[in-house]
Parts: C-alpha cells; structure tokens; sequence
C-alpha cells in the first residue's frame, strides 16, 4: 500500500500533532513505549527459555551421550562384543563403555555422595576444556587419580594435590561383617561441567581403576552412545533395541530428561501466549490513540475530502500514522530485547546487589550462568505478530475516518 506524497505528507503531520493536541500525542508515546516494552519481553525471555534449552541440552548430552545401553543386573560380561555391534549400527557416530556407581566420599570429616564415573581415555579427553585446576594427563590407569565437580570440591574443602577417600558399601567379608571398601585417590583435576548437579556430584576416574574400586572385574555397566541427529535417536537405535532384547535396556536423552525438557517446552509455550498479551494490551493503545486523532480531525477530514481526497487516500493516512507507531515500537523492543540480553549477566548481578537476593541459584537453576540464545524464526514470528497486532488496530479508526461524510460535519462546523 504505496503513499502518494500528498498522503504521506498529511500522514507525517498526523504522527506529530500540533499543540492543542498533547494529549494525544503523550498517548501515541504511551502506545509506542507499551509495544517496545511487549516486544522486548518476549525477545528476552524467549530467547533465554531457548538458551537453557539448548545449555542444558549441551551440558546434559554432551556428557551422557544421546543414549545410554544399560546392562540388566548392572553388570554387561560381553561388553566388547554388544559394543562392536553398536559402533556397526548405521547413524551411531561413538559409543564407548562407561562405569558409573552411586558412592560416598570423604576428606577431613566431610562426607558427600557422589557418583563415580569410569571413562575410557576418550572421553576423559572431553573434559579438556571442563578443566579448572590441575591436568588431565595425571588421570592414568593404576595412578589412583580422579577429577571432581568443582561444586564437590568445594563441598568437601579439596582441593588439587589432596587425598579424598571413595567409600563402596561393597567391601569385603569379615567374621564381624561387610566391611566398607574404602581407597583413597589423590585429586587431580577439578573441573567445572556447568550443571550444578553434576558439578556436585561426579568423581571421574580410568575405567579400570573404577572396575577395581568396585570389584566387578572385567565387566561394564552401560555404553553410551552418540548419534548423528539427536533426535532422531529413537529410530537410530531401534533395531539394536530389538537386537539387545532381554540383555539390556537403550533408554535415550529424551526418557531420561522428559520430565524436565517436557517442562520447558510447556512453559515456553505459557510464557509466550501471556507476553503476547501485553503486546495485545499495548496497541489498544494505538487504537485509542487513533480513535481521539480522527475526532480531533474531523474538521480536517471533511475540508480534505471537499479538496478532493478519496475514501481509500484517507484510510491510508491514518492506516500508516497507527502502524507507523508500531514499527517504531517493534524496533525499539528489538533493540532494547537485544541490549538486555548482551548484558544479561551484569543486569542480574546489578539486581542482586541492589535486592539483596540471589537471583540464580545454581542449585536451583542447573546451570551456573543465566543463559540466552536467540531464535531468527522466533524472533521474526515476534515482528510479525506485533506489526500485525498493530494493523488490525489501525482498521477501524481509519475506516471511521474514510466513511466521514464532509457535508455532515461542515454543516454543523
């Protein structure tokens, strides 16, 4: 709907009203803040749902693999073989043998659960860039070395070069009863995954150390797999679920994290259906807005039609004058949306000062930073509804406006 430059002159007057009209134009500035302020929600907090979505998912699945092959009984005895199988089914890009066992450990009186996790040189390398303190390298078969969670070794007071004592229930027959096993290992890395439960919890040793500390031979618990497309993993691994039948279970990212992936989707999709009405809300401003301009004119409008404008001239004008104030304000919600996003951790840092509360607790949050990842399509689908919004709300005061009869109102003028 092109202007002509007699409509988009009149139209431009119309956006800056004069100064008996104020107290319109403070409620075209009101309608303008009230969209930006709309549009810039929901990119925030979009974009954040989005970016602990994905933070999680990284975290989560780049330390458990898109599946996990778990032994019935906890013990896989021909893991080799199960494991030449998986590697050979089409859409598997890794799968590597994994031990991992609930326990405690102990240093200077300090008791935590942990969970001991045997890892494959292989993928003790992927903590490389995990690493807070120490070196991986020390992390040798027969070296009595681990790495723990940054958060465990904060718990437990530890730090690298300290001994802490791994307790299994599991120990040794005795006249007097089972004794506990307990072996102590010398810290030699600590790193940081970024999920405060696995930060608090994990003790990573060689996967032969682990299958010593807990007596189980030359046998595995699980494998864990990786795929080319997570989600699709389902139908990947289907044919090896049928091959594995009765020997073990293949359970993949998305039954073990439903119930918390399943909660975010939810409240992504609640969070963006209540931000769209504070949108809705902000251009019945423009309506409003509109409605007192084309009282405010109606003089104006009956001279300009006698002069010759047509109906469709008139509902032009006063179409862009209203969309006009709702591209400003979808732009300015991008802008402001994008700012409070680049500085997102100092705001909340800022925030927490000021209140006095922590705002992200890892503890409760799972992830130590507050994340953000912003979505081209969603963000485009968010233009698209605020313009769209902002249109609609033009229709009838522009339509009020071109149905104006000049006689009428310069009869009674």
């Amino acid at each position: 709907m092109l202007l002509s430059p007699f409509e988009w002159t009149i139209a431009k007057r119309y956006m800056l009203p004069g100064k008996g009209e104020r107290f319109i134009a403070l409620v075209a500035g009101i309608s303008l803040f009230a969209v930006m302020l709309g549009v810039a929600a929901l990119v925030i907090v979009m974009s954040v749902m989005n970016g602990f979505r994905a933070e999680l998912f990284e975290k989560i699945v780049g330390l458990n693999g898109h599946a996990i092959i778990q032994a019935y009984g906890g013990r896989l005895d021909d893991w080799r073989e199960v494991l030449k199988e998986v590697k050979a089914t089409p859409g598997v890009t890794r799968a590597s043998p994994l031990i991992e066992q609930p326990l405690l450990a102990s240093f200077n009186g300090r008791v935590e659960a942990i969970l001991v996790r045997g890892n494959t040189p292989e993928d003790l390398g992927r903590l490389q860039d995990k690493v807070q303190a120490g070196s991986l390298a020390d992390l040798k078969p027969g070296a009595d070395s681990v790495a723990i969670g940054s958060q465990l070794a904060q718990n437990l007071g530890a730090q690298v070069g300290d001994m802490i004592t791994v307790i299994n229930p599991q120990g040794r027959a005795t006249p007097f009863g089972t004794v506990p096993r307990q072996v102590a290992y010398r810290v030699a890395t600590i790193f940081e995954i970024g999920v405060y439960d696995y930060d608090q919890a994990f003790v990573v040793m060689p996967m032969q150390d682990a299958q010593t500390l807990l007596l189980t031979g030359d046998t595995i618990g699980m494998i864990e797999v990786t795929t080319t497309d997570p989600d699709q993993v389902g139908p990947i691994l289907a044919p090896l679920t049928r091959k594995l039948a009765g020997r073990a279970a293949v359970s993949d990212w998305k039954k073990m994290n439903a119930s918390l992936f399943e909660a975010l989707a939810v409240e992504r999709v609640a969070m963006f259906v209540v931000l769209s009405i504070i949108v809705l809300v902000a251009v019945f401003n423009i309506l409003s807005s509109l409605i007192m301009l084309v009282r405010a004119k109606t003089r104006d409008i009956a001279i300009l039609r006698t002069m010759g404008a047509t109906r469709r001239s008139l509902l032009k004008i006063f179409v862009t004058t209203g969309f006009c104030i709702g591209m400003l304000g979808t732009l300015a919600g991008l802008v402001l949306g994008f700012v409070f996003l680049y500085f997102r951790q100092p705001i909340v840092r800022l925030v927490e000062i000021v209140t006095g509360q922590n705002l992200w607790d890892p503890s409760i949050r799972f992830l130590t930073e507050l994340p953000a990842r912003a979505d081209p399509v969603e963000i485009s689908v968010i233009c698209v509804m605020a313009l769209l919004f902002s249109f609609l709300a033009t229709l009838y005061p522009a339509l009020k406006a071109a149905s104006t009869d000049p006689v009428q109102v310069l009869r009674y003028e």
